[in-house]
């Protein structure tokens, strides 16, 4: 049986402190564009977490030791962090709580247009198919079940730490954002040091 290999983090507070002092690490949001777009750290450069996956051996060379990876809950930036560490990058670091923590630390946010983030809408979609098979299944006989299996499907997500439901939604235009290239984030990363 093999060791279970354990994810450096590090907390709002400290990177905070290291960003105010000048000595910020290289900021990696693994976030869509669109949930980049509408609120992140400053400074940090967004590569969605599918360029990641498909170009990392393009990205390593311009990454340095120094990384945090951000997302918004530390989810996405976890994976993002075991595929680097395979790729050859040390010394990676999650940061803990994603933005979700560091916006309740009242650290610096960059903030774009207002969208709502995917929990929100997987608990509109979930809740809307619920409430009108519920209704409906009153005069059609059955069709309360299509709500017992959305009951199911979040249940296993919750479990699972995964969301079906989600990643369809994510595929929709409004949460995609503009799409990011290899060399897009290429660039970015180059204008960031």
């Amino acid at each position: 049986m093999s060791a279970e290999r354990t994810v450096q983090s590090i907390t709002p507070a400290v990177l905070h402190k290291l960003t105010e002092e000048g000595r910020a690490p290289r900021l990696l949001d693994v976030r869509t564009p669109a949930e980049f777009r509408t609120a992140h750290i400053p400074g940090a450069c967004n590569v969605p977490l599918h360029v990641l996956r498909e170009h990392r051996a393009e990205l390593l060379p311009h990454l340095d030791e120094d990384v945090v990876l951000v997302c918004r809950s530390g989810n996405r930036a976890t994976q993002a962090e075991r595929m680097l560490t395979e790729a050859g990058l040390p010394n990676l670091r999650v940061l803990d709580g994603g933005m979700n923590a560091w916006e309740v630390a009242s650290a610096p946010v960059k903030r774009g247009p207002e969208r709502w983030d995917m929990e929100r809408q997987v608990r509109l979609v979930a809740g809307s198919i619920v409430l009108t098979t519920g209704l409906v299944g009153i005069l059609v006989p059955g069709v309360h079940l299509v709500g017992t299996a959305v009951g199911a499907g979040l249940t296993y997500a919750a479990i699972s730490n995964s969301c079906a439901m989600g990643v369809l939604l994510s595929k929709l235009p409004y949460n995609r954002g503009p799409r990011t290239d290899i060399g897009m984030a290429i660039a970015q990363l180059r204008g960031a040091r």
